[in-house]
C-alpha cells in the first residue's frame, strides 16, 4: 500500500509538472500567472533529482560511501579538510551561483519569457546538473585534480595541454567579468559596500568559532553568522544615511577594483576553513533566504507575467544585445542552465572538502538545481515588470537615445508603451536619480524584486528592498569570484607542477603565494580594463563571457565522455555525450557569428572596423574619440580570444574522439588514473532512498 501511495504521488507530480510546462509553452496572447513557473520548476526538479540523478549516481557512476575521499586521505588542515556536508553544500552553491542565474535570464527576457524558461528548466536537469555531478565524482576519484589536469592524464598531452590552457584562460575571463559586475554593483553604494565587506570578518569569526571554540556545532555557528549578517544589512542602511561613514564606503570603481583584487588574493592563500568555506556558507543563507522569500511573495501575490511569451526581437534586432534567438539565448543564459565555471568548482575546491561520496548527488546535482531555481526567480522578477519599463532600464542610450523623451518614444514605437513620468516615479520610489539606461541586468532585476517584495510586505519600503536586492546580487557574485581565484591557483599549480614538481604541491607556501599573485594579476588586468572603460566594460565582455563559459562546459563534458568510454561504460555515454553535442553546436555557431558577422552589433571585427572608420573620418565626438582606440583594442582582443577558445575546443573534441576510437578498436590508450580504493574511517550509516 505504501509503495502504491508513493508511486501515485510521483505520478501526480509528473502530471502537475507537465500541465504547468504545457501551460507556459502554449500560452499566447494572454497574461500568465507567475505561479505556473514555480510549479513547473519544482515538479521538474523533483522528478529529475529523485529518478534521473539517483539512476546516474547508482548505475553510471556507482558511488561508494565506504570509500575514503581525498579530503580524508590527504587532510592537511589547509586545502584538504573533511567538512560537514551542509557546509560543503553551502560553499559549493555559493561558489557556483554567480551573476549568471541573475543577470543572464534578465537579459534574455528581451526574447520573451518562453525561450529562456524552457532552456533554464531542461538545460539544467539534462545538462548542467549532470556536468556538475559527474565532474565532482570524477575529480573526487582522482585526488581532487583540476579539470585541466584530468584532461591531461586521461586524454594525453595534446588534448590535455589544450584543456589546461583553455580552462585557465577562460576562467581568467570569467573571474574578470564577475569582478566587473560586482564593482559596478558596489560603485558609489555605501550600503552595498559596507554589507559585502562585513561578510569577510563575520566569516572569519564563524570559521574560528567552529574550528577552535565549538567544533562540530554547525547550528550554533550558523545562528551566530546569520545574526551578524542581518545586523550588517541593517548597519548598511545606517552607514548609507550617516554623512561621515557614508564617505568612508563611497568609492569609485577603480578603488573598489583594487580592493576586490586584494580580497581575491587573500581568499586564495588563507586556509579554506578560515574564510572561503564559512563565508560562502553564510552567503548561502542570504541567497537561499532571499530566494525563498521571493518565492513566498510570488505565491502570495500570484503576479501576472507582463512580458510576451515571444517578442519580435527573436530576429536579432533586440535593443539589449544583438543576435538571433539561436544561438544567443543559450549563450546569454549560462549559469542557471549549464555553466562550465561549475566544473572548475566541482574539480577545484569542493572535492577537497567532500567527506563522503554519498553526498555527491546532493551537492553536485542538487546544488545546480537550486541555482536553476534562482534563474527561474530572476526570469519572473524581470518579466513581471511592464515591458516598456524593462526595456527603458536595460536599453543603452546609444540605442534608444540619451534624452528621456526620445527613449520613451522609441520604446513605445516597439509596442511597449512607457512614459517619462512613469520612469521618474519609479526611480523616486527606488531611491535612485534615474533608471534610464541602467544596463547590465542587475538594476532591472532589483526593481522587479523590490516591486514583488514591496507589494507583499509593504510598498513604503521599496527603496529598502531595491538596495537590499542590489547588495544581494553583489554577494552572489563575490562568493564566486573568491572560489574562482582559488580554483585558478590550483590550476596554475597543476600546470607549473609539470615543469617543477615542487610547484604542484598545493600547500607549499611559496607556490601558494606566487600562483595566487599571478592569477589575481591576470584577471585583475581585464578587470582594470573593464572598470576604466567609459562604456561600462560589461557590454563588451558579457558575450565573450557567455561563449567562454559554455565552451568550458563542453570541455568538461569531453573529459567525462572520454573517461566513460575508457571505463567500459559505452552504453551510458549518451548521458554526457548528448549535452556535449548541443554545447559544441551552440558555442561554435555563436563564436563564428561573433567573429565573422557583418552586423556591428554582433561581430567583434565588424564593430572594430566601423569604429575605426568613424574615428578616421572625424565624425566622433571628442569624448568618444578619446576612448575609441581603447574600445577598438578591446573588440579585437575579444575577437581573437573567441577564435582561440573555439580552436582549443575543437582540438579537445577531436583528441577525445581519437582516444575513444583507439580504445574501442583495442589499441593502447593512457590508463585510467582513478585512485585505488581506500576504506573510509568516517563512514556513517546510509540508507538509499
Amino acid at each position: 500500500m505504501n509503495k502504491l501511495l508513493k508511486h501515485s504521488i510521483w505520478v501526480l507530480i509528473a502530471i502537475l509538472g507537465a500541465s504547468a510546462v504545457g501551460g507556459i509553452a502554449l500560452n499566447r496572447g494572454e497574461s500568465i500567472n507567475a505561479l505556473w513557473f514555480i510549479t513547473a520548476a519544482l515538479c521538474v526538479y523533483a522528478i529529475a533529482y529523485r529518478f534521473y540523478a539517483a539512476w546516474i549516481a547508482a548505475t553510471v557512476l556507482i558511488v561508494d560511501d565506504t570509500r575514503a575521499t581525498p579530503a580524508e586521505r590527504l587532510d592537511n588542515g589547509r586545502d584538504f579538510v573533511p567538512t560537514n556536508k551542509w557546509i560543503v553544500f553551502g560553499h559549493h552553491f555559493a561558489a557556483i551561483a554567480g551573476p549568471g542565474p541573475l543577470v543572464g535570464p534578465t537579459l534574455a527576457a528581451q526574447f520573451g519569457y518562453l525561450p529562456g524558461t524552457l532552456w533554464i528548466l531542461f538545460g539544467a536537469v539534462l545538462g548542467g546538473c549532470v556536468q556538475d555531478m559527474v565532474t565532482l565524482f570524477l575529480s573526487t576519484r582522482r585526488d581532487a585534480k583540476s579539470l585541466g589536469q584530468m584532461a591531461r592524464d586521461e586524454l594525453g598531452s595534446l588534448g590535455g595541454t589544450a584543456a589546461l590552457i583553455g580552462t585557465f584562460a577562460i576562467m581568467i575571463i570569467l573571474i574578470a567579468v564577475l569582478g566587473l559586475v560586482v564593482v559596478n554593483a558596489m560603485k558609489h553604494s555605501p550600503w552595498a559596500t559596507f554589507t559585502v565587506s562585513a561578510t569577510i570578518p563575520i566569516a572569519m569569526i564563524v570559521g574560528v568559532y567552529m574550528r577552535y571554540f565549538r567544533p562540530g556545532q554547525v547550528l550554533e555557528a550558523s545562528l551566530l553568522g546569520v545574526i551578524l549578517l542581518l545586523l550588517s544589512v541593517a548597519g548598511g542602511r545606517f552607514i548609507d544615511e550617516h554623512e561621515t561613514f557614508r564617505i568612508v564606503f563611497d568609492h569609485e570603481g577603480l578603488t573598489l577594483a583594487w580592493w576586490v583584487m586584494a580580497y581575491g588574493f587573500a581568499a586564495a592563500i588563507l586556509p579554506v576553513w578560515l574564510l572561503l568555506a564559512p563565508r560562502d556558507y553564510l552567503s548561502t543563507y542570504m541567497k537561499l533566504g532571499t530566494i525563498t522569500l521571493l518565492a513566498v511573495a510570488i505565491i502570495m501575490l500570484q503576479p501576472e507575467v507582463k512580458m510576451p511569451a515571444i517578442t519580435q526581437f527573436i530576429d536579432g534586432t533586440g535593443p539589449i544585445f544583438g543576435g538571433k534567438l539561436f544561438p544567443f539565448v543559450f549563450i546569454t543564459i549560462a549559469c542557471g542552465a549549464i555553466s562550465g565555471f561549475h566544473a572548475l568548482i566541482a574539480s577545484g575546491t569542493t572535492p577537497k572538502l567532500l567527506s563522503n561520496e554519498r553526498d555527491i548527488r546532493m551537492i553536485g546535482y542538487g546544488g545546480m538545481l537550486l541555482e536553476s531555481f534562482v534563474a527561474i526567480m530572476a526570469m519572473i522578477a524581470a518579466t513581471v515588470l511592464d515591458p516598456g519599463v524593462f526595456f527603458a532600464i536595460n536599453s543603452s542610450a546609444g540605442v534608444v537615445g540619451a534624452d528621456a523623451v526620445d527613449a520613451v518614444a522609441k520604446i513605445s514605437s516597439w509596442g511597449y508603451p512607457v512614459t517619462v513620468e512613469q520612469m521618474q516615479n519609479l526611480a523616486q520610489q527606488m531611491g535612485e536619480a534615474t533608471l534610464f539606461a541602467r544596463t547590465g541586468g542587475a538594476p532591472s532585476l532589483a526593481v522587479g524584486m523590490a516591486s514583488i517584495f514591496g507589494s507583499a510586505f509593504g510598498e513604503s519600503l521599496l527603496a529598502l528592498w531595491y538596495h537590499f536586492a542590489i547588495m544581494f546580487e553583489a554577494i552572489f557574485i563575490l562568493t564566486t569570484l573568491d572560489a574562482g581565484t582559488r580554483v585558478g591557483r590550483f590550476m596554475l599549480q597543476d600546470m607549473l607542477g609539470n615543469i617543477w614538481p615542487k610547484m604542484g604541491e598545493t600547500s607549499w607556501t611559496p607556490s601558494v603565494i606566487l600562483t595566487s599573485a599571478l592569477v589575481v594579476s591576470a584577471w585583475g588586468y581585464f578587470l582594470y580594463i573593464g572598470v576604466i572603460d567609459p562604456n561600462g566594460g560589461v557590454n563588451i565582455l558579457w558575450p565573450l563571457f557567455g561563449i567562454a563559459n559554455q565552451m568550458l562546459a563542453a570541455i568538461a563534458l569531453c573529459v567525462a565522455t572520454g573517461i566513460f568510454i575508457k571505463s567500459g561504460k559505452l552504453q551510458y555515454v549518451w548521458v554526457t555525450g548528448l549535452p556535449l553535442v548541443w554545447l559544441v553546436t551552440i558555442t561554435s555557431t555563436a563564436a563564428w557569428q561573433k567573429i565573422a558577422s557583418d552586423d556591428i552589433r554582433i561581430g567583434f571585427f565588424s564593430a572594430a572596423n566601423d569604429l575605426t572608420d568613424k574615428l578616421a573620418a572625424g565624425v566622433l565626438s571628442p569624448a568618444k574619440a578619446a576612448i575609441a582606440p581603447q574600445l577598438i583594442f578591446n573588440l579585437h582582443l575579444d575577437a581573437w580570444l573567441t577564435l582561440f577558445f573555439v580552436s582549443l575546443l575543437w582540438l579537445i573534441v577531436f583528441d577525445m574522439l581519437r582516444v575513444c576510437v583507439r580504445y574501442l578498436s583495442g589499441k593502447p590508450v593512457l590508463p585510467l588514473t582513478e585512485s585505488p580504493h581506500s576504506p573510509s574511517r568516517l563512514v556513517e550509516d546510509w540508507v538509499r532512498d
